[in-house]
């Protein structure tokens, strides 16, 4: 039997054997529906010590401008402060979102966030994805 219950916003487990926060996102998100969701990933981040973050964002479509900005502003340095050290993200997209995020005029390479308090990648495959999580020492202080 198949369910007409749409899948959740987010399913958001933390692997202790990996020690990485995954966030594996069902749909397109309207931008309201954000905060409560990155309320939850700081709530289970903070609960488990966890710097180094894993985010499947394969099934959206797009990225809004707003929140983005607001991620880099503010909740990714809240965040490292926070969890005392770098705070790692890894982004695993979609080939068509990976090219959008790409071609934006905002758009700049993990080297960029070289000292700075937090680090954001974009990845097509989640083993490459994992690799540059765990290539990034855990007690990395906050830059």
């Amino acid at each position: 039997m198949v369910s007409d219950a749409p899948s959740p916003l987010l399913q958001l487990a933390y692997r202790p054997d990996l020690h990485v926060l995954v966030g594996r996102w069902g749909y397109q998100p309207q931008p309201h529906e954000l905060p409560g969701v990155y309320q939850q990933v700081q709530e289970m981040a903070v609960a488990h010590g966890c710097r180094f973050w894993l985010q499947d964002i394969r099934r959206r479509t797009l990225n809004d401008p707003d929140t983005t900005r607001w991620l880099l502003q503010n909740f990714f340095p809240n965040m490292a402060q926070r969890l005392g050290g770098r705070l790692y993200v890894a982004y695993l997209v979609g080939p068509t979102l990976h090219e959008a995020i790409l071609s934006q005029p905002g758009y700049v390479s993990a080297e960029y966030y070289d000292g700075q308090p937090f680090a954001v990648s974009f990845f097509g495959d989640e083993g490459s994805a994992m690799q540059w999580l765990h290539a990034h020492p855990a007690d990395a202080p906050v830059v």
